[in-house]
């Protein structure tokens, strides 16, 4: 495969409250308003639908690198996971490369008192007050401010996407330190 698969990867740690927003609220609502915003379909990469029997660190490399913006959703939990880490240094690696700041778009899901300062000397699109991960806040007044909100980031990105350096075979990836363990052999007798 070469050139670019997908539109935006969204980075986001996969358990409490920011990944049932990412589920419930963001990401459809972005993917529809992008939808408005690009001339083709947003192609949008988020780790719920990888196939059965992929190998999941391979296929989030392979993802992430044939990706043109990367948008962590950044809480205290997101900087505690190694596998999000990874993905941000790997845009951040390939945005040093290129001299191209804009390839990373966080947004701000919580907290940010408490984050590693490469991620609090970035600016980042302030969610928090539409952090409510439950379904019954798409029945609340303030959802119609979240909506004209995720409007205004579809429209940032669309502009973005259209800046994104050409796609490179060789983008830098790193991988979580320490490496996941393997499978440790059974002892023989």
């Amino acid at each position: 495969m070469s050139d670019y698969e997908f539109d935006v990867f969204i980075s986001y740690r996969r358990e409490g409250n920011p990944y049932k927003w990412v589920k419930h609220h963001f990401f459809p609502r972005l993917r529809d308003y992008l939808a408005d915003h690009l001339p083709q379909d947003p192609r949008m990469f988020i780790d719920e639908g990888m196939e059965v029997g992929s190998v999941w660190p391979e296929r989030l490399e392979e993802a992430l690198r044939h990706t043109r913006i990367l948008i962590p959703v950044c809480s205290p939990q997101y900087f505690r996971s190694r596998w999000c880490l990874a993905e941000w240094h790997s845009m951040a690696e390939r945005e040093r490369l290129l001299g191209h700041q804009g390839l990373i778009y966080p947004v701000l899901f919580s907290d940010s008192d408490n984050f590693p300062s490469f991620a609090r000397e970035r600016s980042w699109r302030d969610l928090k007050k539409w952090n409510k991960p439950d379904l019954v806040f798409q029945q609340t007044v303030r959802w119609i401010d979240f909506l004209e909100e995720i409007e205004n980031v579809a429209i940032e990105l669309s502009l973005l996407l259209g800046k994104v350096p050409p796609w490179e075979p060789d983008w830098p990836m790193r991988r979580p330190d320490p490496p996941m363990p393997g499978m440790t052999p059974l002892p023989r007798f």
